[in-house]
C-alpha cells in the first residue's frame, strides 16, 4: 500500500510486458490529473506510446482522463478490451 506520499501503480497484460514490472511505486506529493500522470508515465516508459489509448482505474474504478490522482492512491494501467 502506498504512503501519503507516494502512488501504488499496478501494470497489467502488454502493460507489464512493456515495463516489466507488474507493480511499482511512484513518488507524489500533490494531487495530478490522470492525464498529466500518463504524460509523465510516457516519459518513463517510451515504448507504451501513445498512452491515450491506455486506460487507468484509481482505487479500483474506472476512471477517465480528466480524474485527479492523490497521494496515497493506487493507480492500475491497462490496455483497452476489445471483444470480438
Amino acid at each position: 500500500m502506498a504512503t501519503g506520499n507516494e502512488i501504488n501503480v499496478l501494470y497489467f497484460a502488454q502493460v507489464a510486458e512493456h515495463t516489466q514490472k507488474r507493480e511499482e511505486r511512484w513518488p507524489l506529493k500533490a494531487p495530478i490529473q490522470a492525464k498529466q500522470w500518463l504524460a509523465q508515465l510516457e516519459n518513463r516508459y517510451p515504448q507504451l506510446a501513445p498512452v491515450n489509448r491506455l486506460k487507468i482505474a484509481i482505487n479500483q474504478q474506472h476512471a477517465p482522463v480528466d480524474s485527479l490522482i492523490r497521494p496515497g492512491d493506487e493507480v492500475a494501467v491497462f490496455e483497452p478490451v476489445t471483444g470480438g
